[in-house]
């Protein structure tokens, strides 16, 4: 496929927040007949790759999905697989270059679902990068939505059993203080690999009005040309945030993946 001729959005029309959904590893490896071991490690140099991408155009947070509470249904032998490759990814000299690089690495999710040795690392992890101020990329690990609305829930009950709240004060910005990611702004955009067009309980309550792009393209193919295409494709959307302003932007496809608005 030829290389798609790409004009850089000014700074102003990026993002600030991307969220990812990273889809596709296994189909991606069967199509080229491998295992699905194989379709994973290539997903995390993908990973690697939009970190960057992230990190050369200036957008301050980037939130990947790479472990739903779901997956734990998923064969024992990809789970150990999975394990075994966040494991590695976490002691590679790589994450040294991401801090020298002024990244912050972040975890969300039930992390003590994971062995204490990878709760460990992510631990570490965190607080190596913890003063850094660039680019802050978070990792959702046993991650949903669902589960991060009814944990914030329980928090802010407990508040209210203890008399440090009326349950008549838990509103939006409440809810905001206790919910996963609470302390930086929601994501603009949101990126689908691999053809489907859900969120697959990511990020519930944060999507409120967050953009979506989907794209055919397997997570493990999804390079910083198919990242700056999804740019291109969020440049050109008008966020009207439930207001009735007039369109400004056209209303031609994108090139590739399709859209929609949360």
């Amino acid at each position: 496929m030829p290389t798609p001729t790409l004009l850089k959005p000014e700074a102003g029309q990026l993002p600030q927040h991307v969220a990812v959904i990273m889809d596709g590893n296994n189909r991606w490896a069967k199509s080229k007949g491998l295992s699905g071991s194989a379709g994973h490690r290539a997903g995390a140099e993908a990973a690697r790759e939009v970190v960057y991408s992230c990190l050369h155009r200036g957008i301050k947070y980037l939130t990947l999905f790479a472990f739903s509470s779901e997956n734990w249904l998923r064969p024992n032998k990809e789970v150990r697989g999975l394990m075994a490759l966040f494991l590695a990814v976490l002691r590679r000299e790589e994450i040294k270059q991401l801090h020298r690089n002024n990244v912050r690495l972040c975890f969300i999710g039930k992390r003590e679902s994971f062995a204490p040795v990878l709760q460990r690392h992510m631990r570490e992890v965190e607080e190596l990068t913890r003063q850094n101020t660039g680019t802050v990329v978070t990792v959702a690990a046993d991650y949903g939505g669902q589960w991060d609305i009814a944990r914030a829930a329980c928090l802010l009950a407990e508040k209210v059993e203890q008399g440090t709240m009326a349950a008549a004060d838990i509103d939006v910005a409440q809810i905001q203080k206790v919910i996963s990611l609470g302390d930086c702004p929601a994501p603009d955009l949101c990126i689908r690999t691999g053809g489907e067009s859900r969120v697959s309980n990511f990020l519930l309550w944060q999507f409120a009005y967050t953009e979506l792009y989907f794209t055919d393209c397997y997570w493990p193919e999804f390079d910083d040309a198919q990242f700056e295409l999804a740019m291109q494709d969020y440049a050109r959307r008008q966020r009207r945030f439930g207001h009735l302003d007039t369109p400004s932007h056209s209303d031609e496809l994108p090139t590739q993946g399709s859209s929609r608005g949360a």
